[in-house]
This record gives structure tokens, sequence and C-alpha cells, in this order.
């Protein structure tokens, strides 16, 4: 767990820049944040990886991938992750289908695509 954390941290510098350039790349780092933040909930995570494996996927067939999580606590989940920038929606009629956004997903999290 901890050289996981590490590992993590010298990405983020890799990313980033040094500590002392950190003013010129704080949108790198609030990207960074939000997508990690988001990732930190176990049920976002499985919702990351299920999109990653099997793309554009509707609310109503993630939900059912995941059987134990309720309609307005899924709602919830993909709108943080939307928002983090991890995965994209789009509508097509009625329906929203969403996505694993693979630019941000190779940044800040390529776990998810391998």
């Amino acid at each position: 767990m901890v050289l996981n954390l590490i590992s993590i941290v010298i990405e983020l510098q890799d990313m980033c820049g040094e500590v002392d350039t950190v003013g010129e790349n704080q949108e790198a780092i609030g990207q960074a944040v939000k997508v990690y933040k988001a990732l930190g909930e176990p049920t976002r995570l499985k919702i990351a990886l299920l999109l990653a494996k099997e793309s554009n996927l509707c609310f109503t067939a993630v939900g059912e991938r995941l059987e134990s999580v309720a309609g307005s606590t899924l709602s919830h989940h993909l709108k943080q992750l939307t928002d983090s920038g991890l995965i994209d929606s789009r509508k097509n009629g009625s329906f929203i289908h969403y996505n694993v956004n693979r630019e941000v997903a190779e940044k800040f999290a390529p776990f998810l695509l391998a």
C-alpha cells in the first residue's frame, strides 16, 4: 500500500512538475485531486473499471452490472466521476451513455486501461 502511494506521488510530480513550480501547474494538480478523490470511493472505482472495459453503457446497464447500488446512489457516483473528468457522458434520445475519458485515464489513472 505504501509503495503504491509513493509511486502515485512520483507520478504526480512527473505530471505536474517540481514543487517550486506548482503555481504554473495548478490546473493539472486540481484535475489530479478530483480524479483521485473520485476513485477513492470503492463503488466509483468499480464503475470506472467497468466503463474502461465496456464503453457506451447507459445508466441502467451500469446499475444492472453493479447490482447492489440504488439508483439515486449510482446517479451521485456517476456525477462525481463526470465532474472529475474521468468519464464522459453522451445523451442519446432519453438515454445517457457513459465512457471513460481515455486521455484523462492515461494521464492520472493508467491502471484503469490495463
